[in-house]
């Protein structure tokens, strides 16, 4: 809903004061008062995208923000209090059909008062006072249209193929053993019938069943208690296979070299089945120590399933996570859940490199876009991981502070550094240190936008060899509360 105006007096001598019109004689401020007039708005939206383009619009006094529709929901994409600044219909000299309607929102945050000129009224100023200008300013509106256009499609074209090529190496590997996984259970299953088969047949007595059936529940625990225990390493584990092989080999219990391996895993070595197998009846040894092998390769192979699966829905929670789907454009986040699902999805790209993660998880949630702040840190984490391609130390460390009344994130890295004399460019648009073809130029740039132009932070850059950190700060209270 659009706020109704006051109209007021238009004085000359306020007009001059703006940067817009300083250079501007008398008799062409008389005429803009003439056809213009001021206008007192309250809070609220002054027009909306997609309306027609009726007027153009300055700020006098007081405070405004600019938004842009994307899909159902309006991005804000600058505010400001800065006397002088435009809005609404200031492209109407172009005379094209995308001229007819505002390309914005502008919504008053405070009391403020305009300057609003009709746009038929500006398109004459500007055709009759600027004649050059307007054809030099045409030329410049299209031609940057188009290569925005193009250079942020590519943009995006490359995030999303690096990112898709990311997720989808790291969704084969568990699928990939999740298969495997099956494969081997459904082998090791049949193999379980036909003991169960022989059990049927009467092989074992009553008693002797009993035991087996204990046995077998005190191995499953065995395994799971050997989960929650830090893995043992690679010649430790063979040695206890041999031990537990030559338990076996003593006690009449051939083709044992699986079972070994399955019972090492499991935690059970030869004081166990001393404890636990050495005591029951030595023809029953032999069949127990095949049911328990099988018992306890089917759970690990359970394990391994239920690893890859939960594996799988962790990546799509993470993907989610970091595109924000069915989320609010604005809301209230812990930024380390929105930093961890960026390091998720750029996984397979961070190999050989060391993260190092120093959080502070004492600070509060931020009112952020989420999706957007993922762009950020996914464009410095990307860019430090280029840099650092060389290095013979390659450490990430990402850091959260808070300094003041900011949420700092500090993004480190190892890498070469940044010459000091182009150290200051690195926001400009199109201004890359990548080889030809390696970058557009934009994802630094459209980084300081979000952070800095949406949500009001600061984002900035210290660099020496070895050590190159960008710091990202957000105000743990959203400015229009403030």
């Amino acid at each position: 809903m659009t706020t109704t105006p006051d109209r007021l007096p238009c004085d000359i001598a306020e007009l001059r004061t703006l940067f817009l019109f300083d250079k501007l004689d008398d008799e062409q401020l008389l005429f803009l008062c003439s056809r213009g007039h001021v206008e007192r708005q309250e809070p609220g939206f002054v027009f909306r995208e997609g309306e027609p383009a009726d007027a153009f619009y300055v700020l006098l006094d007081g405070s405004l923000a600019l938004y842009r529709r994307v899909g159902t929901d309006d991005i804000e994409i600058s505010r400001t209090s800065q006397v002088g600044v435009y809005a609404g219909a200031w492209h109407a000299y172009l005379q094209q059909e995308e001229a007819r309607s505002y390309l914005h929102s502008l919504r008053v945050l405070t009391p403020s008062r305009f300057y609003v000129l009709p746009a038929a009224d500006f398109s004459e100023v500007m055709h009759t006072w600027f004649p050059m200008a307007m054809h030099l300013l045409e030329g410049l509106f299209f031609g940057q249209k188009s290569m925005q256009t193009a250079t942020a499609q590519r943009e995006r074209l490359l995030a999303l193929g690096s990112l898709s090529a990311g997720l989808t190496h790291e969704l084969n590997n568990p699928a990939s053993a999740a298969t495997r996984a099956t494969a081997t259970l459904r082998e090791r299953v049949a193999r379980m019938r036909s003991k169960l088969a022989l059990v049927a047949s009467g092989a074992y007595d009553r008693d002797e069943l009993v035991q087996i059936i204990e046995l077998q529940e005190k191995a499953v625990a065995a395994l799971e208690e050997a989960r929650g225990r830090p893995p043992m390493s690679a010649l430790e584990a063979s040695d206890r296979e041999d031990d537990v092989a030559d338990w076996l080999d003593d006690h009449g219990v051939g083709d044992n070299s699986e079972m070994a391996h399955s019972f090492v895993e499991a935690g059970i070595d030869p004081q166990w089945l001393e404890d636990h197998v050495g005591g029951i009846p030595e023809n029953v040894v032999a069949g127990a120590a095949h049911w328990l092998g099988y018992t306890l390769e089917t759970e690990l192979l359970m394990n391994e399933v239920e690893d890859a699966t939960s594996r799988i829905s962790t990546l799509v929670e993470a993907a989610k996570q970091y595109s924000q789907i069915g989320r609010a454009p604005q809301q209230q986040a812990d930024v380390h859940v929105l930093l961890d699902s960026t390091l998720t999805m750029l996984d397979a790209k961070l190999q050989g490199i060391d993260v190092v993660r120093h959080y502070d998880r004492s600070l509060p949630p931020v009112l952020v876009h989420g999706a957007e702040l993922n762009q950020v840190w996914t464009n410095l984490i990307d860019n430090a991981r280029q840099a650092m391609a060389d290095s013979a130390e390659r450490r990430l460390t990402i850091t959260t502070r808070r300094v003041d009344d900011w949420l700092e994130v500090e993004i480190a890295d190892t890498g070469p550094g940044i010459p000091p004399e182009i150290v200051d460019r690195v926001f400009e648009p199109f201004f890359t240190t990548k080889p030809v073809g390696s970058g557009t130029g934009l994802g630094l740039d459209i980084s300081w936008r979000i952070v800095v132009g949406k949500h009001h932070g600061d984002l900035r850059v210290t660099s020496q060899p070895g050590d190159t950190r960008f710091l990202v700060r957000l105000p743990l209270t959203p400015p229009e509360a403030s």
